[in-house]
């Protein structure tokens, strides 16, 4: 289904609802503007295959943009709004993205980012005026509301860091059907696993640039339900929203859990959750200490899942299996769970190797990446896919994860990879050798963190890891950024030169 099937039968009911400000989008005006949208990006030039880039805060507009180009057989690339100008400028070029749709919450980078990317066949600003870009209003107010007769089902084109830290978009195709036909892979399995429909009140605490965010909001509008958007996560703003909206079901990562259980019990307490029925997260793991304190408080509510933004596959398990088998994130649900060796032999139950799901539908690439969408593949079976995660699975078929790819960093549940930081720092004259790593963090699950050996002559200490800590936030998203420095004498390399970041992380690990 879509938001038009719902706008048909009740036009009135909200479709998105702010959680701090109670903004409020129908169905009914959903189902108009994504149609007036449709049109003006069809008057525009583009076609079935072409790239709407969106680079928005947590509106409900945006979500206007979203099912305006899923109508309209087009990608749209919801960029990271913490990226700075450039980075965002590379995601929009990259795309191939020939519309540009920002929210006037975020001015002043897109203006910067139009000048960076001039060949834009639109370019839209909603909720207030953007230098360079025309009037979303305005172009709405032209369109006709009626949809078109051609509305064939477009999809997200969504962008994942690669290991080199350039972002690399997850490009599926696109199916060959109409908008409104049966046939989206997420949507039944989220109606069946977490009962959402058209009584449902969703709350989504994180920002919708981020695949499951988008994605579950997609699929709750799909299935008629209500998405309760909060305009940023506060802990004490989520267990309100709760109760104000009386909502029914969320979604959280474990750096969420933890600010909420570290609120005072009076606060935590204050509020009525008695609505609340579904607690879903994902995204990093979580540590089992924070998600035993969380289902005392919350009852057995809490269901896990492992997935990616590739979508080859997903695990799921409940709170009940959980406390059976703590660390595991369930068995699969979304294609048939593969661990295999280096060589590529499939490993039986209790042996580590690669996670890899088989499924028949595997059908993305890494744009502009053959050899990285090669290498996403088992050597002998084309149908199996990973993203390089590793793990095990027991003699009943839960998976248990032992790594999160090769070192890549887990922040708050953002995924960070550490070559991008490495190769801003390698050639700073003060630096002789360097690696970032991630290190445990109680409350984001990890914080990055850059270990320096020092060029001759530069002295070690709080002025040098001031210095290398604004050098890096000057050019980089801040996310990204190292949060401190140490520094040793020499790096563990082998006699080939390379890295040994194993031996640095298990040192950080034990401290």
């Amino acid at each position: 289904m879509y938001p038009g099937a719902h706008a048909a039968t009740d036009p009135d009911r909200p479709a998105v609802i702010m959680a701090g400000s109670g903004e409020r989008l129908t169905y009914g005006e959903l189902e108009e503007r994504s149609i007036r949208l449709a049109h003006a990006l069809r008057e525009a030039g583009l076609r079935r295959g072409d790239v709407v880039a969106l680079l928005t805060d947590n509106t409900p507009s945006a979500f206007e943009v979203y099912w305006a180009a899923v109508r309209s057989g087009l990608y749209v690339t919801a960029v990271n709004s913490h990226l700075t100008p450039a980075e965002i400028a590379y995601v929009v070029e990259d795309s191939g993205a020939g519309a540009l749709v920002v929210s006037a919450a975020l001015a002043a980078a897109a203006a910067e980012v139009a000048a960076l990317v001039p060949g834009l066949r639109v370019r839209l600003a909603f909720g207030g005026e953007v230098a360079g870009f025309a009037d979303y209003e305005a172009a709405l107010a032209r369109c006709s509301p009626r949809p078109p007769a051609d509305q064939p089902r477009g999809a997200d084109m969504l962008y994942s860091s690669g290991t080199t830290g350039r972002p690399k978009g997850i490009r599926p195709e696109l199916p060959d059907r109409q908008v409104h036909e049966e046939g989206d892979v997420l949507t039944p399995v989220v109606a069946r696993l977490y009962g959402i429909g058209p009584g449902s009140r969703y709350l989504s605490p994180a920002p919708i640039y981020h695949a499951a965010p988008l994605r579950y909001c997609a699929s709750t509008h799909a299935l008629g339900g209500t998405v309760v958007l909060m305009e940023k996560f506060d802990p004490e703003l989520a267990l309100r929203s709760i109760e104000r909206h009386h909502v029914t079901h969320s979604q959280w990562v474990p750096t969420m859990f933890v600010r909420m259980l570290k609120l005072p019990a009076q606060v935590r307490n204050r509020y009525d959750l008695s609505s609340h029925r579904v607690a879903v997260h994902a995204a990093a793991p979580c540590p089992a200490e924070v998600k035993q304190a969380m289902i005392e408080w919350w009852g057995p509510m809490l269901l896990e899942y492992y997935s990616s933004t590739e979508g080859i596959g997903m695990t799921f398990i409940d709170s009940a299996q959980w406390q059976r088998k703590p660390g595991s994130v369930g068995r699969a649900v979304l294609g048939e769970l593969r661990i295999c060796a280096d060589d590529g032999r499939e490993l039986p139950p209790g042996e580590v190797g690669t996670v890899y799901f088989s499924r028949e539908e595997q059908s993305f690439e890494y744009w502009g990446d053959a050899e990285k969408t090669r290498s996403a593949r088992h050597p002998e079976h084309p149908a199996w896919a990973t993203v390089g995660d590793v793990g095990y699975l027991d003699d009943e078929g839960f998976l248990f994860l032992t790594d999160r790819k090769a070192f890549m960093i887990i922040s708050g549940g953002v995924n960070i990879y550490p070559q991008e930081v490495e190769d801003l720092l390698a050639l700073h004259p003060r630096i002789a050798d360097v690696a970032v790593i991630g290190v445990p963090d109680a409350e984001m699950g990890e914080s990055v963190k850059a270990v320096v050996q020092p060029a001759a002559g530069a002295e070690p200490g709080p002025e040098l890891e001031r210095e290398l800590l604004e050098y890096v936030r000057a050019r980089i998203a801040h996310y990204k950024a190292p949060s401190s420095v140490d520094f040793l004498a020499e790096l563990p390399r082998t006699p080939t030169g390379k890295l040994v970041k194993g031996a640095l992380k298990s040192r950080y690990a034990s401290a």
